[in-house]
């Protein structure tokens, strides 16, 4: 089938505000160290009103991913919900700017558009104060045959079955994966939102989703593994391509398709595991879409047809890339600044 789209997101539509902040300011704020928390309108504006200079732009992990790959040179579309206010304009001048295909307008302006407050500390680490807003409105009404098309990939977002009518959305994209020969791929967002939609989650991955992206944390609850060896071997027994990403330990890719009964590289037959190395990091300036960076290099090289091996190591140079500068957004030249 003739795919005019590689990969099209389907997930929270959200501004990022990043600003550097100190120690105390996270306490003044009452915001946990390295958390995200969910917070409402009220307190959104209160945080806003004591931050500095700020940065914004469109953000959420998979906007952040499928920016990246537009920006890298693929042919890229994105769903999401932004109301018509400041910073729903944002969002989608940035995507469009980008080349993505922003597939739903603007609507309404209550609830505001989606924000997440980055606050930066001195040591690269990142702390998220996220209001959903608009967000939450996303339908199943919003997926149809028009808005998703014939993309080669589909990338859902885990967070999205915390919205009201996600989980239906998401159902029906992965019903029109399936009738436009779409491969469903899915990000696990964070260990909490694993742990809050395991079933959910167990229920696809292996029958409809055939990629799934997770950190070490994730894929350990996703599996209820007790370290991370064990969760790689559930992992090759699943009809499914597994890119499991470990920080400063690098990432490893386990392709239990052949275990599916898909074709084996050197018809092995085995799910042997891909271990890319991480690259050497001078100074984490900012750790904000380090996996978003990776997943949209990854991506690329994917959809593009390259090896899983070289496909990894571009998501390893993304992620470095990214953790070296202010910011989530994946620069055209980031695969070859490390």
């Amino acid at each position: 089938m003739n795919h005019s789209i590689q990969v099209l997101g389907i997930s929270n539509a959200v501004v990022d505000v990043l600003a550097h902040v100190d120690e105390k300011f996270l306490q003044e704020v009452g915001a946990p160290k390295r958390s995200m928390v969910l917070i409402d309108e009220r307190r959104a504006q209160r945080i806003y009103e004591r931050m500095g200079p700020s940065t914004q732009v469109s953000g959420g992990s998979v906007a952040n991913t499928i920016a990246g790959i537009a920006n890298l040179g693929g042919r890229a579309a994105y769903i999401g919900r932004v109301a018509e206010d400041q910073l729903g304009q944002i969002f989608i001048h940035d995507m469009q700017a980008l080349g993505v295909d922003v597939r739903l307008p603007a609507i309404g302006k209550d609830p505001a558009t989606a924000r997440s407050y980055i606050l930066i500390t001195p040591d690269g680490e990142r702390t998220m104060q996220t209001y959903l807003g608009a967000c939450t409105q996303l339908a199943p009404e919003d997926v149809t045959p028009q808005t998703f098309g014939a993309p080669q990939i589909v990338l859902l977002e885990g967070y999205v079955w915390d919205l009201p009518r996600g989980p239906a959305a998401l159902n029906k994209a992965i019903a029109l994966a399936r009738e436009a020969g779409t491969t469903v791929a899915l990000s696990l967002s964070d260990a909490d939102c694993v742990r809050r939609h395991r079933t959910d989650f167990a229920a696809v991955v292996g029958h409809d989703v055939k990629i799934v992206f997770a950190n070490e944390a994730e894929i350990l609850s996703l599996f209820q593994a007790s370290d991370f060896d064990a969760a790689a071997k559930r992992a090759a027994q699943i009809d499914a391509l597994f890119v499991l990403t470990r920080s400063e330990n690098g990432s490893v890719v386990v392709d239990g398709r052949r275990a599916g009964g898909g074709a084996a590289e050197g018809g092995s037959g085995e799910a042997l595991p891909i271990v890319q190395p991480a690259y050497p990091v001078a100074k984490v300036v900012d750790a904000t879409g380090a996996g978003d960076a990776y997943v949209a290099a990854f991506l690329y090289g994917y959809t593009q047809g390259r090896p899983l091996a070289e496909c990894a190591d571009l998501g390893s140079r993304a992620a470095t890339a990214v953790i070296q500068q202010v910011g989530a957004r994946l620069e055209k030249d980031s695969l070859y600044r490390i």
